[in-house]
């Protein structure tokens, strides 16, 4: 029971459908859209098209797309993956010919062909109740009309400033005299609203074929970008079987590599070795779930790419040896000696949300554009802002994430689902790039160890533990408890540059067919049914 004392949100409550999104005007369109006879599909890509306007730090339609659909709560779920592939011609030995030694975050080798409009329109196609040109027009309007900035936004554009100034269109498009505007500024994309206006009506070809396609690529080939117009016309997503594993007896779905939610799983399958006690506070087991995390984002380095260019560890990775081994190395008395990682880690800026409708159809979806604003390069007739989800490549030689022709990076964002006794009971997601897979089984082990509603797990503060090495952000609340506990037992405590990503989650009761969302304080959004 919440203790209306204390700061904080409530538990959103409904009967008929419920949306839970990371900003204010999304959640409100897929309600919309969902009381207009819309279902939860329509909802979830009307949602995130309005986000791609109104968060365009977090996301838009130069950025990638994963999705996880259950039609009347079943099991059979279907899972996307519209994560971007490189350009043919794009090859490691290339890249040395041309003098590049990494891969930079505005450098046009960081930019994949954009994935999420085709998983939109596929989704829509193959689900959804109604047309583009019906679903796209709120977002189309917004753009056009203009949007206010809220909060989060205001924050996360203020941090961006010397990047989105280095591009003339992103400039021109975000920024007032050079400056970053403030809260409550009303900012217009006249050139997103026409492409949004495009797509609506010829679909996914009037992105990836044409005078959008053709503006796109005209541009990062000005850059020295590898890009071509068959490129964007061979683009397409594909669907995927879900993987899944068992934690506190439901089963956790999660979308296969080269999404890292493999990681959540391995995360979880390592910590259900252990009991935990009843106190999210309680000092062992969160350093269990830190050392669960250091080993299992190892793995992960070493491991998790593109299963087809390189392979698949899937079996492994789930595999209860696995599981044991990890589990027996951990030790309650100290942390363990920093372990090897292949990454640089970074909290980045993506949108997630979920939706239930009135049928009780599923959706859990991701959007990103990888870093805040992405690359920062924007097309100048299109207004596209371009991803760099190409900066998780890597140019060594043998690197299971090396860079060539026609491959998808390993990828941060990873929608999943729960399921207990044959019914999917929960969408949910957990925002923040690399801390994800980590957030996924924390938010998890919060509900299911401890017993806490949606919104209370989401709430408690957070921690991260940085690759190779000791380091662990940890959130203000937990820092003033633990702090010195963790340090004690090796860790080196520091406080996050940014609050630590966010979640969304929507909790179905089917026996007395209620549902409850959370939506996360860190970000501007708000779960909200009817």
């Amino acid at each position: 029971m919440r203790n209306f004392e204390v700061p904080g949100r409530s538990l959103a409550v409904a009967r008929h459908g419920m949306a839970a999104t990371s900003h204010p005007f999304a959640t409100l369109t897929a309600v919309e859209i969902m009381k207009a006879g819309g279902n939860a599909v329509d909802a979830a890509v009307a949602a995130v098209a309005i986000q791609s306007v109104v968060e365009a730090g977090s996301t838009g339609i130069g950025g990638d797309c994963f999705a996880m659909i259950s039609m009347r709560g079943a099991t059979d779920i279907r899972a996307y993956n519209g994560s971007g592939k490189t350009p043919i011609s794009l090859t490691r030995e290339a890249l040395r010919g041309e003098g590049v030694t990494a891969i930079e975050r505005s450098s046009p080798h960081a930019v994949t062909v954009p994935g999420g409009v085709d998983a939109w329109c596929r989704l829509l196609r193959d689900f959804g109740r109604m047309q583009m040109a019906e679903v796209l027009q709120p977002a189309i309007a917004m753009a056009q009309e203009g949007y206010v900035l809220t909060p989060r936004v205001a924050t996360d554009l203020s941090q961006q400033r010397d990047l989105l100034a280095g591009d003339f269109t992103a400039r021109a498009t975000f920024l007032v005299e050079g400056e970053a505007p403030t809260v409550g500024y009303v900012q217009r994309q006249p050139l997103l609203a026409e492409t949004l206006n495009a797509i609506a009506h010829d679909g996914r070809d009037a992105f990836y074929r044409g005078a959008i396609a053709k503006d796109m690529v005209e541009h990062l080939r000005g850059l020295g970008g590898h890009h071509t117009l068959d490129d964007f016309c061979d683009a397409e997503g594909e669907y995927v079987e879900p993987i899944s594993s068992i934690y506190r007896g439901r089963t956790i779905y999660e979308c296969p590599p080269n999404g890292q939610g493999i990681v959540a799983l391995l995360i979880l399958n390592i910590l259900s070795r252990f009991s935990l006690s009843s106190d999210p506070y309680d000092a062992d087991d969160l350093h269990l779930l830190l050392e669960a995390t250091r080993l299992a984002y190892a793995a992960r380095d070493a491991m998790v790419s593109d299963p087809a260019t390189s392979g698949s560890g899937v079996e492994h990775m789930l595999s209860d040896a696995l599981a044991d081994h990890l589990a027996g190395t951990i030790s309650l008395d100290r942390t363990s000696e920093p372990l090897p990682s292949l990454d640089t880690v970074e909290h980045k800026d993506t949108v997630y949300l979920c939706v239930v409708d009135r049928d009780r159809n599923v959706v859990s979806l991701i959007n990103s554009l990888f870093s805040s604003y992405g690359s920062g390069l924007m097309a100048p007739r299109s207004g596209v802002l371009f991803h760099n989800r190409g900066q998780g490549f890597s140019l060594t030689p043998g690197h299971p994430n090396e860079i060539g022709p026609r491959k998808r990076p390993m990828h941060t964002i990873i929608p999943a689902m729960v399921a207990e006794d044959g019914r999917v009971v929960m969408p949910f997601g957990v925002m923040g790039g690399h801390y994800q897979a980590m957030g996924h089984a924390h938010l998890l082990s919060r509900i299911y160890d401890y017993g806490l509603d949606l919104q209370s797990a989401i709430d408690l503060p957070r921690v991260f533990p940085l690759p190779a090495t000791r380091s662990v952000e940890v959130e203000e609340a937990m820092r003033t408890r633990l702090g010195s506990e963790l340090e004690r037992r090796g860790f080196k405590v520091q406080p996050p540059r940014v609050a630590i990503g966010g979640a969304q989650a929507i909790r179905i009761d089917w026996d007395r067919g209620i549902l409850f969302g959370g939506s996360d304080h860190r970000k501007d959004g708000m779960a909200l049914g009817y």
